[in-house]
């Protein structure tokens, strides 16, 4: 395999990460809008779809591996393929938990509207927004950019906990609502675990560009 075809691989595989990413990220966006929507068969639609990412994950790992074993890759472009398979790992658990919301969204079933999320859609966006920054520092290897992104995981933290403090307090006011409140903790865990996955593929970005492994995912308050 020329060097000309290997970098053809290596950009082909690239894209394929981000298809894979927008795909993760619609999963994300449609089951917040199913959430705060109350659209049981829309969740439904989002928990079937993400065997289509799975797919995905699948057929980009194959290929990453092909490429690797068709030739010898020097150390910067071992890097390069080793990132691929983790980040669609990451972006694969995103999705999933973006199918645990719309799986909460059933369970909530036909709870009158509107419904009352706090700062849950806060996190999804604060999430989403890390998803798509992250992605970008990969395919621009924007080691400054990524360790930026790592420090806007606190902001989602911080949102969590609002969260928590409010579902705990409607909880003891009124003990009817710890059901649908409990479902709204999980949600939010949902959301502040595709945060952390979003800083997993910053890290990859800064190994993929300097060499060397280093753990930004700590929260800082």
């Amino acid at each position: 395999m020329t060097r000309d075809l290997f970098h053809t691989e290596l950009t082909q595989l690239q894209d394929e990460v981000l298809v894979m990413g927008s795909m993760a990220e619609k999963a994300l966006l449609d089951s917040m809008e199913a959430l705060r929507n109350g659209d049981v068969p829309w969740s439904h639609k989002i928990i079937e779809d993400d065997a289509k990412v799975n797919k995905k994950r699948f057929e980009i790992e194959d290929k990453t591996l092909f490429v690797i074993a068709s030739q010898q890759p020097m150390a910067s472009d071992l890097r390069a393929l080793a990132s691929i398979l983790y980040i669609i790992t990451d972006l694969e658990r995103i999705a999933d938990h973006a199918e645990g919301i719309a799986k909460l969204n059933i369970l909530m079933g036909d709870e009158p509207l509107p419904r009352k999320l706090g700062d849950v859609p806060a996190m999804a966006g604060r999430a989403v927004a890390m998803l798509r920054d992250s992605l970008k520092a990969y395919i621009e290897h924007d080691v400054v950019e990524a360790r930026r992104i790592c420090d806007a995981d606190d902001e989602v933290d911080r949102l969590q906990d609002s969260v928590y403090d409010e579902c705990i307090n409607a909880m003891i006011a009124d003990p009817t609502t710890i059901q649908r409140n409990t479902y709204l903790l999980w949600s939010a865990h949902n959301l502040e675990r595709i945060a952390d996955r979003c800083t997993n593929i910053c890290e990859r970005v800064i190994y993929l560009v300097t060499g060397r492994m280093q753990e930004i995912n700590i929260s800082k308050y």
